[in-house]
Order: C-alpha cells, then sequence, then structure tokens
C-alpha cells in the first residue's frame, strides 16, 4: 500500500464557509465535519490517529477539528518530514519521509566514509531537495578525497545556490577544465555570470557551451531565453536560427527543439504558439530524423493537437529506436491503441518485450496486460449481449 498524500495548494472552490466540499480525483482534503452536509463522500478516507497503544495522539484532535501544519500532517501519516518516493532493491517505488531518508543516507555514508559513491548520493538527494549548505560540506569532503570532475561540477552548483558567487565561479572553472566534454560547468556560469550582472560573460559562457556540445538542448534552451530577456521573442528566434544556420551546427536538431519547447509550454496556451511549436520540431526531425527527442517533442505535439495518424506516420520507421528509448515507444503505443489498431499494437509490445532495456521490456509487460484485460472484457460484453 502507498501511503503518499496529494497536498493541495490552497482552498479550493467551496472549501471555506459551510459550502459543501466535492471529492474528486485523488487530493487529500483536511476538513471538518461540517464541510460536508451531505454526508461524508463514500471515495473519502477517513484517518484515526492512533498511536502504538491504540490511545488517540492528542486528546485535542478527539475533541474536535484543529488546525494542522503541514509538518504535524505528515507526522500523523507516519513520515518523518515530507513524504518522498524512492525505489526498494527490486525497483519498485515506496514512499519514505524525507528525514528518515537523508539520515539513512548519512548513516550509510558515515559507516565508510572513504567511499566516494556513497557521498555522491547522499550529496545528490541533499540537492534534489534544497539542502544545499550540507550538500556543500558533503561534496567538499568527496573532492578532498580525489573526486572528479562531475564531483566539482556539483560542489560549484551548491555554492551557486547559496550564491556564494566566488567560490562557486572558482569551483566552475575547475570542472571547466576536468570535463572538457560537458557544457554543464559553462552552462552554470552562465548562470552565476548573469548573477553577477554581467550580460556579456554570460552570453561567452553559453556559446562556449554550445560550442563543447552542439546538440545540447539544455544549451540552445539557455541562449534562446536569455536573448528573449535581452531583447524580445522576435530577436530570440533570429539570433537561434543565425547561430543554427552556421556550417558547425547545421546537422544539429537541438536549435529547433529548444525554440519548439518555448512555443509548446504551458505559458503560451495559443494555436499560433501551438502552429509555431510543430514548425520549429518539424525542423528539428528535418536535421536530426533519428534524434529520439526530436522525434518525441513532434509526436507529443501531434498528440496533443489529436492528430493520431501524424503521430503513427512520424513513429512507425522508429520502431527499433523504440528498443532503447521507452518514451517514443510510449508515445507509437498510445497512438496505435487509440486507433484501435489491436494487430499493430500487440506485434510492437511482443517486439518491446525483447528489449536490453528494463524500462522497456516493462512497459511492454504492463501494457500487454493491460491489452488482454480489455479484450477479455470486451468479449465477455459480446457474450453477455448475444445472449440477450
Amino acid at each position: 500500500m502507498s501511503n503518499t498524500p496529494s497536498r493541495a495548494g490552497g482552498a479550493g472552490p467551496g472549501a471555506g464557509g459551510n459550502a459543501a466540499v466535492q471529492l474528486k480525483g485523488g487530493a487529500a482534503i483536511l476538513a471538518p465535519v461540517s464541510s460536508f452536509p451531505n454526508g461524508v463522500p463514500g471515495n473519502a478516507l477517513v484517518l484515526l490517529p492512533i498511536n502504538a497503544q491504540g490511545t488517540p495522539v492528542e486528546k485535542k484532535i478527539v475533541d474536535g477539528p484543529v488546525a494542522l501544519q503541514m509538518d504535524e500532517v505528515w507526522k500523523l501519516l507516519g513520515f518523518n518530514g515530507p513524504a518522498v518516493q524512492v525505489q526498494d532493491e527490486q525497483g519498485r517505488p515506496i514512499a519514505i519521509g524525507l528525514e528518515d531518508l537523508l539520515g539513512g543516507l548519512e548513516k550509510h555514508w558515515n559507516d565508510a566514509p572513504d567511499d566516494l559513491g556513497r557521498g555522491r548520493i547522499f550529496a545528490q538527494e541533499l540537492m534534489k531537495y534544497g539542502r544545499h549548505e550540507k550538500a556543500e560540506k558533503v561534496l567538499a569532503k568527496v573532492v578532498a578525497l580525489g573526486g572528479d570532475g562531475e564531483d566539482w561540477l556539483g560542489l560549484g552548483v551548491s555554492q551557486l545556490a547559496q550564491k556564494r558567487l566566488d567560490k562557486a565561479e572558482a569551483t566552475l572553472r575547475g570542472a571547466q577544465n576536468l570535463l572538457k566534454d560537458s557544457p554543464f560547468p559553462s552552462l552554470h556560469l552562465a548562470k552565476l555570470m548573469k548573477e553577477k550582472g554581467d550580460r556579456k560573460a554570460e552570453r561567452e559562457c553559453v556559446e562556449r557551451a554550445i560550442q563543447v556540445d552542439n546538440n545540447s538542448v539544455d544549451a540552445w534552451a539557455y541562449l534562446a531565453n536569455s536573448i528573449k530577456d535581452s531583447v524580445g521573442e522576435e530577436e530570440m528566434v533570429k539570433q537561434v536560427e543565425a547561430l543554427a544556420n552556421a556550417p558547425v551546427n547545421a546537422k544539429c536538431g537541438a536549435p529547433f527543439i529548444a525554440l519548439q519547447g518555448f512555443y509548446a509550454s504551458p505559458e503560451q496556451k495559443n494555436e499560433k504558439a501551438r502552429d509555431k511549436a510543430i514548425g520549429f520540431a518539424k525542423l528539428a526531425v528535418e536535421r536530426a530524423p533519428g534524434d529520439p527527442l526530436a522525434l518525441l517533442c513532434l509526436s507529443a505535439l501531434y498528440g496533443q493537437g489529436g492528430k493520431v495518424d501524424e503521430v503513427v506516420k512520424l513513429l512507425a520507421p522508429h520502431e527499433a529506436l523504440m528498443l532503447r528509448d521507452v518514451r517514443v515507444a510510449h508515445n507509437y503505443f498510445e497512438a496505435l491503441f487509440q486507433l484501435r489498431d489491436i494487430a499493430r499494437v500487440t506485434a510492437l509490445l511482443n517486439k518491446l518485450a525483447t528489449s536490453q532495456v528494463r524500462e522497456v521490456k516493462q512497459f511492454a509487460i504492463e501494457r500487454s496486460r493491460a491489452v488482454s484485460q480489455m479484450l477479455a472484457q470486451q468479449q465477455q460484453q459480446l457474450a453477455a449481449a448475444q445472449k440477450t
């Protein structure tokens, strides 16, 4: 059983006064019984705060409704800190309190302080949950013990997150020297230069990142947003296209993947923006026909627009790629399934089941079960209809 409650940010319609609260989806709602004048909904989950001895945790809770802080809610649900999802030894998702997770990782590292791998995992989780000061201390020890360029990069990012700009710059330049084939030290230096207000140096850093890896969507997206912030959207498109058309970048789909991402973002909620996004995604596929991310973006845009036939037409030649990339396999499966092309769905899933990639194989197994259940239900309904 998964114990991962959802948290809504603020009260929704009908949550205040004497208005009724309607339960929909998987939201977790903490409200007094008076919020349900027509009776508690059948799909509500009632939490009884009982401790190990079977007595109420707090008498005040038993006496009546109280206002709870989120930390108190997590404790009542049995978590030490906010619930986070991790995987067990078999790769299954489980929920654990954040403080228990970090405490366990810290103990695991302290048991073998010379094991750099343990320190890296601990630092990674600290940074994931915004504990940058602690992450800096951990990564400083890892670097001192002989850490590699990725450790220098992580240390610089944690220092940058704390606005320790001079230290971060020195560390990131060290990472840049060690990771000569990675665009990320230069990208983070660009962010640092922006913090310092040096837009010229920022542009130089992001262009260096593109020179290091001209197929880095992150680098092109950073460049696009930086130009837009400085001189506007029209100039953004013009400058990115100009750089993308340089001979050295002529076969890269990344510049246009970045531009389609801008127009496909939730902030751009109109048909004109969607058409621009599709146009740039098509350019990305034309330049790099086998790029999984280009195919993924264009097929997703087609799918959002209800152009299921276009999704199938685009992805059908790339079944070999799907054996390695579960995202492309997912989009193709969904399109075929919407068309109810069961023969091609079955053939696809049988092929994916032979993949050496665990995620792809698991996807095929799960979808095969779902399709089998659906067909069995249809047969039962057909048999029942024939009887009547």
